[in-house]
């Protein structure tokens, strides 16, 4: 039986139950294991205690062999390489940010000086460039409590990942999905990753029954950019990146916090990691490190 690692949201449990649904559907026994991170019990945002108490309690969980396999969000894991685990990413969902505003209104429609929740400096930057009348207020919780702000009238409207909308039963709640090329997603957002131990050869062969040959190619060009720059995960970056025949077309931007300016590269090639160093080292040319801050 391999024993899957989670975290105990209802977002995570989910993304993890698909990883062992389809680890059954191959023919391997697999049952969820809930591990408790110190961010769970935190009431600050994600921005200010970083994502890496949750990977990092998983990874902690896997290496001290209380758990066989573990499920993250990629967009939360460092971009170093972890020697210790094996890694891969099966089918990924729908990529793309979405709006959750009141009244079926979509970002336009929104009146001057509407309360937006997020607090990724991504979207913040990116969002302020589109309308920089915006109240644009932080964001906590998992995505119940954060659609219920707009539910509740305490904001119009909240950004979310479209892709943790659409595994959680909710895609019917976006009042608007924003093409890759007005907003742009975080790198990796939408794939998991699923690890095990680089010694464990039985749990190797399970997972690498999950691999999606397309989505491991475009994170992993996404995620170089990311690396190249230096930048963490809630750095304002954004990357996005589609098979198209043998080619990978990649497209990444570094944003200024206060959405004044913002650059973005676009190329394309077969090898998606030196891709995304190429792209990456262009937006340093053009000065990302200082539009970063």
């Amino acid at each position: 039986m391999l024993r899957i690692g989670t975290r105990g949201s209802a977002l995570a449990t989910t993304q993890a139950g698909h990883v062992r649904d389809a680890l059954k559907a191959a023919g391997y026994d697999a049952e969820l294991k809930v591990v408790t991170t110190a961010g769970d019990l935190s009431t600050d945002p994600v921005e200010r205690i970083g994502v890496g108490v949750f990977t990092s309690a998983l990874r902690d969980a896997l290496f001290g062999a209380s758990v066989d396999v573990a499920v993250h969000s990629f967009k939360d894991l460092p971009t170093a390489a972890e020697p210790r685990a094996h890694l891969v990413v099966p089918q990924r969902e729908d990529n793309r940010e979405a709006l959750i505003a009141r009244d079926g209104m979509g970002l336009s429609d929104l009146p001057e000086g509407a309360r937006v929740g997020t607090s990724a400096p991504r979207r913040v930057s990116q969002l302020k460039a589109l309308r920089p009348d915006l109240d644009i207020r932080p964001l906590r919780g998992n995505i119940e409590t954060r659609m219920g702000y707009v539910t509740s009238g305490e904001l119009d409207a909240v950004i979310l990942a479209y892709a943790g909308l659409a595994r959680g039963g909710h895609a019917e709640r976006a009042t608007e999905v924003f093409a890759p090329e007005v907003v742009m997603p975080a790198p990796a957002q939408g794939a998991l990753a699923v690890e095990c131990r680089v010694d464990d050869a039985a749990a190797r062969a399970a997972i690498d029954s999950l691999v999606d040959p397309a989505a491991t190619r475009c994170a992993a060009a996404e995620r170089q950019v990311l690396a190249t720059l230096e930048a963490g995960c809630t750095a304002p970056v954004a990357a996005y990146a589609r098979v198209e025949g043998e080619q990978i077309t990649l497209r990444a931007g570094v944003f200024a916090l206060d959405g004044s300016a913002q650059l973005v590269e676009e190329g394309a090639g077969a090898d998606g990691a030196a891709l995304g160093r190429r792209l990456a080292a262009r937006l340093i040319e053009r000065g990302a490190a200082e539009l970063m801050g």
